[in-house]
């Protein structure tokens, strides 16, 4: 009886830990000059330390990606020589486009842009074949919507940023909660245009009020 109360415990423990920390499995070269065969999983914790933190916008992302880029890679396991993306310009969406699928500036397979209608537009090298991914209308939350833009303008208190952050990561369980068609449409993108913008003025917004006093 014991035993099998363990092993239903853990069976439910882990599956909160996938609900929890969603992962992918990719494929990068073994070393600086390598074969392409090493093969890793990577997961939204291990996000979370490149970016900072835990947040709406990098688990939206996150999940986005994961889910257009199994439309990309269906054949096979994700190949991450072999994308590349443009990205909204928001601090969270970017860093999940560069860490997820290892595209970069300075080698033409990423850059970020105001003007695509999407969250990200994403490509497969080798056949061309591009998707577009964006959240589904009326998942966003329009009180995130609204403190957040305040919040940019720094025109919340430290309790109202307090407030704000866990209206956000309520989102955040609601997202991991969710299958991913029941928040993302994707796009096949016929005449994919990669046109790089060399722009690096966008604002960084999870910075903005890095200096305000805690609330009490």
């Amino acid at each position: 009886m014991i035993k099998n109360f363990l092993s239903i415990s853990i069976i439910y423990l882990m599956m909160a830990c996938q609900i929890r920390q969603p992962t992918l499995t990719v494929l990068d070269t073994d070393f600086s000059k390598g074969r392409l065969i090493n093969k890793q999983m990577i997961g939204l914790q291990d996000l979370e330390k490149f970016h900072g933190h835990r947040c709406d916008g990098l688990v939206m992302g996150f999940l986005a990606l994961r889910y257009s880029i199994a439309s990309i890679y269906s054949d096979s396991i994700v190949d991450r020589t072999n994308l590349r993306i443009i990205s909204k310009p928001s601090p969270c969406l970017t860093d999940v486009a560069v860490y997820i699928t290892g595209g970069r500036y300075q080698f033409n397979t990423f850059y970020t842009s105001a003007d695509i209608p999407y969250m990200y537009e994403i490509q497969r090298i080798d056949t061309k074949q591009a998707w577009g991914i964006k959240l589904k209308p009326n998942i966003f939350p329009n009180n995130i919507k609204i403190l957040g833009n305040l919040a940019i303008e720094g025109k919340l208190d430290s309790c109202e940023l307090k407030n704000l952050k866990t209206m956000e990561d309520d989102f955040s369980n609601f997202l991991l909660k969710k299958r991913p068609e029941d928040l993302f449409i994707i796009e096949e993108i016929q005449d994919f245009n990669w046109t790089p913008e060399n722009k690096n003025n966008f604002l960084k917004t999870d910075v903005i009020n890095k200096m305000k006093e805690p609330c009490l």
